[in-house]
């Protein structure tokens, strides 16, 4: 199966360009390691610091976008490799996939749970708030949630508390990072990277969450999960470095067959 590699530039909660300008720089280098072209999808917005249901509203088709590329490669009968600048991207993409695939696993590894909704969020970031909508917690407008017990959370070490209660009453399992590969063993899986997953002194992120993984750990961990399970589809976001695209393609690689 061949990887189709697609850049979603299109604002959504952006508050730096260094999130595009990274999300096209490490689609370029990991579609010139697989030997594709990357797809660029959208123009960036400029970035700012705005309210959940202004960034909603306002980057509506942007998200829309990402799902409509997800289901494109899908049905092209390719890998859809998806770049974006921060994780919004998800309230379309995993309840497409969900609709396609409806006992795909997703493992979801990331710094933080973004499982909180428009009654526990803290920050207001909709970018906090993605992956409890793709789970149905609460409705952002793409459609029927994914089951949140066929998510997998890894290393979720910064949690708000109304999150942490989120989490135990939708029944979502967090396990450590060495323990995903067994968790989705044999499993079809959709793979969302966020990459302040990394500890902060390997890139800058817009939310840094100190005792993450070094680059050369979770190169290490997205092998040994490419091993265990059949992948059936890739996500990255917060790609926030684009100086470190080729590094970062390389980590990535292994999820690609």
């Amino acid at each position: 199966m061949s990887a189709r590699v697609t850049v979603l530039r299109g604002r959504t909660s952006d508050r730096s360009g260094d999130g595009v300008r990274g999300a096209q720089a490490l689609g370029e280098a990991l579609a010139a390691r697989l030997g594709v072209e990357a797809a660029l999808v959208g123009e960036a917005g400029t970035p700012r610091e705005g309210r959940w249901d202004e960034d909603l509203r306002d980057g509506r088709d942007a998200i829309a976008a990402a799902g409509v590329a997800l289901e494109s490669a899908l049905d092209a009968g390719a890998l859809p490799v998806l770049l974006a600048s921060d994780c919004t991207i998800a309230m379309a993409t995993l309840p497409a996939l969900a609709r396609r695939e409806p006992g795909v696993r997703v493992v979801w590894l990331d710094a933080h749970g973004d499982f909180n909704t428009p009654e526990t969020t803290a920050s207001g970031y909709l970018g906090g708030m993605c992956l409890a909508a793709a789970c149905g917690r609460w409705d952002a407008g793409f459609g029927p949630g994914l089951d949140p017990r066929h998510v997998v959370l890894s290393d979720g070490r910064d949690l708000d508390a109304g999150e942490r209660e989120e989490l135990k009453r939708a029944g979502l399992p967090i396990v450590a990072a060495g323990d995903v590969p067994d968790a989705v063993r044999g499993e079809r899986v959709f793979v969302h990277v966020d990459l302040d997953v990394l500890d902060p002194s390997e890139m800058p992120f817009s939310f840094p969450a100190a005792g993450g993984m070094r680059m050369g750990r979770l190169r290490a961990l997205l092998t040994d999960l490419a091993g265990a399970a059949e992948i059936v589809g890739v996500e990255v976001a917060s790609t926030a470095s684009p100086g470190a695209a080729a590094r970062l393609a390389a980590m990535l690689e292994p999820l690609i067959p």
